[in-house]
């Protein structure tokens, strides 16, 4: 049978209520339900509620927003609400804040006083708008508004309209009604140095979106209009024309694309990274639901990825559904420690050693709504696991992550997620960057006490540069997933010890997870290709997946497969033990300096 080692011990951590001042009054907690329909009117308040939250939050945590939205497949139907009783337990930050519910827009437009200058007006004849106007908002403190919800409240709020977008964007500068509207929006407020360097938002318009009441990329605008984000939604693609847009010119929202980009770094100068929060719309610029496009969702994202690298830009993928990020924002940020040290183990020649990646939670929505499904698996803590966390979501979810922190149990272990502190392929960025990307890992990672990074995408084995990079910040190891997608191939690097840092790669084939049974056979398929099944090392990625079913799977692979003699390793453990090997067989590496 195989062993399941459990080598992690958790440092406790305590977290303290915000309001615990000494003889002051705990602040109110103003709560708003979002209650959805299938239907425009939805999409419009939601948008409307986003936007003045993003105001209200700017400066301190006040305004909360829960949902009535029907359960996804794999989503809480009431995650907002979860974590909304879960803060609020003694000891928790939020704990003793009376509750108080706002009824309805009215109400917030109230509670947001003199914070709210105006609002503005977007049209949706140019789905795009909507984007602008959430921009505008952040940079000029006003509310967004449908032409329907600016006639019906606008006189009652006494509200000045700062812009007015309707009819502004016919295609006559570009052809394109809208990119004319990004652009239009580049030169008035991204290049004259109003939005935030720091901050993109790659956020769905109304395309489809509004007649439908799909609030996924309406309820996160609090996010980027609390920090003056510019706002946009484009094709990465160059060779196709977008479905929303299919008459532009071939390449025309990949240009504007690269411009948004391209002010981007010129304003953040070479200071600091850029974090661009969103995704690209599945069903306007893949294949997705029959659209007649060649490219796949995958390989947008990848392309997507790559696009944005060079301009010192990662992303923080799904943020749909990705709800109070302006109010999370607020939250202590504790010290966040864990056990991390390789345990001592024997190599032996005889056995196949595995290690679990427990993968993908690399964005604000699946670390908010997904991670909780399974962190509460009651499994969990049976098995040496690795749970991939991007730090830099501490930007937006602090006490979320504190949280996974503090219930870690002696058998999990955080390491970051694609790619390191943000989503982005190392290769792409220009070498005289690499001191600026270490300087924006490093100090992520030492928040979030890691210093492994087991899943980094890219379209090539790293070069020198890229390994000496990631050996300042991720000393215990490496993990290279390579794919080229413009090529159809990929060259992964060969193992080795790279100036002390362990570089392995990183088995995808097992990822999609379909079942226990068809999982086992694939891992030991895995194993059976790579390395011709001779025992070695062998670090498999899993994607949303329940502890206990990896367990389960394990059983299988055991009870299936007797002649590969495995054992389950922590990952620092497997990363040590791998290193050793690798130094004792000579495999590639240069002289340590």
């Amino acid at each position: 049978m195989p062993r399941f080692r459990t080598t992690v011990l958790l440092a406790s951590l305590g977290l303290a209520s915000a309001s615990a001042v000494a003889g002051a009054p705990a602040a109110p907690l103003h709560v708003f339900t979002l209650v959805q329909r299938a239907d425009a009117a939805t999409y419009d308040e939601a948008v409307a509620v986003a936007t003045v939250q993003g105001l209200i939050n700017r400066d301190g945590p006040e305004l909360y927003i829960l949902s009535t939205k029907v359960p996804a497949a794999l989503a809480d139907p009431a995650r907002p609400a979860y974590w909304l009783k879960l803060l609020t337990r003694d000891g928790e930050w939020l704990a003793g804040r009376p509750q108080v519910t706002e009824p309805d827009l009215d109400a917030l437009v109230r509670l947001a006083g003199p914070r709210l200058k105006g609002a503005v007006i977007w049209d949706p004849t140019v789905p795009a708008t909507v984007n602008v106007a959430t921009t505008i908002a952040g940079v000029r403190d006003a509310i967004v508004l449908s032409p329907e919800l600016a006639a019906r409240h606008l006189t009652g709020w006494r509200l000045p309209v700062v812009e007015d977008l309707r009819g502004r964007f016919t295609g006559a500068e570009t052809g394109s009604a809208k990119n004319d509207a990004y652009r239009w929006a580049i030169r008035e407020y991204l290049a004259r140095g109003l939005c935030s360097s720091r901050l993109l938002g790659l956020y769905h318009d109304s395309f489809t979106d509004r007649a439908h009441g799909a609030v996924d990329y309406a309820v996160n605008r609090d996010w980027t209009v609390t920090q003056r984000a510019f706002v946009f939604d484009l094709s990465p693609w160059g060779d196709e024309t977008p479905g929303d847009d299919p008459r532009q010119r071939l390449g025309l929202d990949l240009e504007t694309y690269k411009l948004v980009l391209a002010e981007t770094r010129r304003q953040s100068a070479g200071r600091h990274f850029t974090e661009l929060a969103g995704f690209f719309d599945f069903g306007k610029y893949s294949n997705v639901d029959g659209r007649a496009s060649r490219h796949e969702p995958v390989p947008t994202e990848w392309e997507s990825v790559w696009t944005m690298s060079p301009y010192n830009v990662y992303q923080n993928t799904s943020t749909s559904d990705a709800y109070n990020q302006s109010f999370h924002r607020h939250a202590p940020r504790v010290p966040l420690k864990q056990h991390r040290a390789a345990q001592p183990h024997a190599y032996d020649p005889r056995k196949t050693y595995l290690c679990i990646f427990m993968a993908d939670y690399d964005s604000a929505y699946v670390l908010y709504d997904y991670l909780p499904k399974h962190w509460d698996d009651p499994d969990r803590g049976r098995l040496p696991l690795a749970w991939g966390i991007n730090p830099n979501l501490l930007d937006a979810y602090p006490d979320l992550i504190a949280h996974f922190y503090r219930t870690l149990t002696p058998a999990d272990t955080v390491v970051a997620d694609a790619t390191t502190a943000g989503y982005i392929n190392p290769d792409r960025i220009p070498e005289d960057q690499l001191p600026l990307f270490v300087r924006h890992c490093r100090s992520y990672f030492q928040e979030a006490d890691l210093d492994l990074a087991p899943m980094v995408l890219d379209w090539d084995a790293p070069t020198a540069a890229v390994k000496d990079a990631f050996r300042e910040f991720s000393p215990a190891g490496y993990g290279a997933l390579v794919w080229d997608l413009h090529q159809h191939i990929g060259h992964g690097p060969e193992p080795q010890v790279w100036k002390g840092m362990p570089v392995l790669n990183l088995l995808n084939e097992a990822n999609e997870f379909p079942d226990v049974e068809k999982t086992a056979d694939v891992v030991a398929n895995s194993i059976a290709t790579h390395s011709g099944g001779l025992p070695g090392f062998y670090f498999f990625r899993i994607v949303w997946v329940d502890p206990s079913q990896v367990m389960a799977m394990l059983e299988v692979l055991h009870r299936r497969h007797p002649e590969i003699d495995f054992e389950v390793l922590d990952v620092h453990t497997f990363f040590a033990l791998a290193k050793e090997k690798l130094v004792r067989d000579g495999a590639p590496r240069p002289a340590n300096p």
